[in-house]
């Protein structure tokens, strides 16, 4: 290697040395003010085009997305919980009519018959807790929407439409039923 070589490549190495095509006199340019959201003063109309602005944007939108989603997720699964209960409480309820059977039968032991009306009172609590509510029947105007009915009789001294008789229970648990109640109308 030359010592003009070697010169210029230890010329370059100087750091107080300006370097071809530079003015060491030339400060740097001063930077631009920042509005409060980190965009330039006089780009704050264009903030669009800024990648921090669409970021954020983006940033936003996902937040949102992810709470709607949440929410949405709640609701289903607030949703799957009450069917279920419906559900379960729907296959529960022939024993409900097998005691309810039992309780207008005759018995001659008392104890026995005790025992079936405990029975009865502690499923009749436990389906009141749950939040699940007997239909009103007889005597009420029939609803379509929550009685089936089974018969119908001609009875002058009730008016149209009015249930005579139950033959099995109907429940309702917020105010979806269950299970309608099954009647007899009059005509």
């Amino acid at each position: 290697m030359s010592t003009a070589e070697l010169k210029d490549k230890t010329e370059n190495l100087d750091p107080e040395r300006p370097r071809e095509g530079e003015n060491s006199c030339e400060e740097a340019p001063e930077p631009e003010p920042l509005s409060e959201n980190g965009a330039p003063a006089d780009d704050i109309a264009g903030a669009a085009d800024d990648p921090l602005a669409a970021e954020r944007d983006r940033y936003l939108r996902l937040a949102a997305e992810y709470d709607n989603f949440r929410k949405r997720s709640a609701k289903e699964r607030e949703a799957l919980y009450a069917q279920v209960r419906c559900d379960t409480i729907a296959k529960l309820l022939p024993v409900y009519d097998n005691l309810a059977r039992a309780l207008r039968q005759e018995c001659t032991d008392d104890a026995f018959y005790k025992g079936v009306e405990m029975t009865m009172a502690g499923l009749c609590e436990i389906l009141g807790n749950l939040g699940i509510m007997e239909i009103e029947s007889v005597g009420a105007k029939f609803d379509p929407e929550r009685h089936r009915a089974l018969s119908h009789c001609e009875d002058p001294q009730l008016g149209e439409g009015t249930i005579t008789e139950e033959f099995e229970k109907g429940f309702t648990f917020g105010g979806k039923v269950i299970r309608f109640a099954a009647v007899a109308v009059a005509n």
